[in-house]
């Protein structure tokens, strides 16, 4: 097998081996794929966190050794500033916020041979508790990030690659696209049972799930649309204040988080359940 890690800021992952096809996701700064074929300049590869399948050019990876990839996978931290220069021999490289820092020692980190200073912010997630609070303070980081089909950087993002990347940051994985994220997690019936944290997903008019978000409270969603905004939500489905109507139709949701306790009464549950229809289709 052959592996590689990305040792730019952000490159693309497209739907065939060409720059004229369609971006269909990205790899960050650091994160590692496992090649499975290459064609002229192209590389056909497997995301190491996702499993997720695409085309990068061969020019924009650095090949390294099974004991490398090990290495890395296990130990690296990942950024939380929105953008950030790492500091290299005579360059510097700018760092987004989920890209991953190999051997990273709180000052410095190396890839493959290269030396890195990083004066930035930066947690280890496999060291940390998830927990909605932190989860939603790295979703806010995102807060005006245009919308990009296929993105995962706060230059660019599209809605599930928001949630994918703001859950890495908690040491959760979750798929690359909405219609698998919403296979994950635990179902919740009603809005009125949702916490901060859980994952809303929504509908187009085929029935198919074609957006997600994450649950603030106080009736509210984080999600990109246009781009990444906070808007209002209720057993509807996302109503957008500035255009004054619903622009998404909710789904289900779902908890990924570890479950609270629930703070509604009997006779609340029983008033909700006898005017609302569940959510689950």
């Amino acid at each position: 097998m052959k592996y590689a890690i990305n040792p730019l800021s952000v490159v693309p992952i497209r739907s065939s081996a060409s720059d004229k096809s369609e971006m269909i996701s990205q790899i960050l700064f650091g994160e590692m794929v496992e090649i499975l074929e290459t064609k002229g300049n192209w590389s056909k590869v497997r995301c190491e966190w996702d499993n997720y399948i695409g085309w990068i050019d061969s020019k924009q990876l650095k090949e390294i050794s099974a004991d490398e990839f090990h290495l890395y996978r296990l130990n690296h931290a990942c950024s939380i500033e929105l953008v950030q220069p790492a500091v290299g021999q005579g360059h510097y490289l700018p760092i987004t916020i989920g890209a991953n820092l190999p051997n990273f020692d709180g000052l410095r980190f190396s890839l493959n041979g290269s030396n890195f200073q990083f004066s930035g912010q930066a947690i280890n997630p496999s060291e940390i508790k998830a927990n909605a609070e932190l989860l939603l303070k790295m979703a806010r980081r995102y807060l005006y990030a245009p919308y990009l089909w296929g993105g995962r950087s706060p230059l660019g993002i599209d809605c599930s690659g928001f949630t994918q990347v703001t859950f890495k940051l908690v040491g959760i994985a979750l798929p690359r696209d909405a219609k698998d994220q919403v296979e994950k997690g635990e179902l919740i019936d009603f809005i009125e049972l949702s916490q901060e944290g859980d994952l809303a997903f929504f509908e187009n008019r085929k029935g198919r799930i074609s957006h997600v978000g994450i649950l603030m409270g106080d009736n509210q969603i984080i999600h990109a649309s246009g781009k990444v905004r906070i808007d209002k939500i209720d057993h509807y489905g996302i109503y957008n204040t500035e255009k004054s109507k619903y622009t998404h139709r909710l789904r289900v949701i779902k908890r990924v988080l570890p479950k609270k306790e629930i703070t509604l009464t009997s006779e609340e549950l029983e008033q909700f359940e006898s005017t609302q229809v569940p959510l689950f289709k």
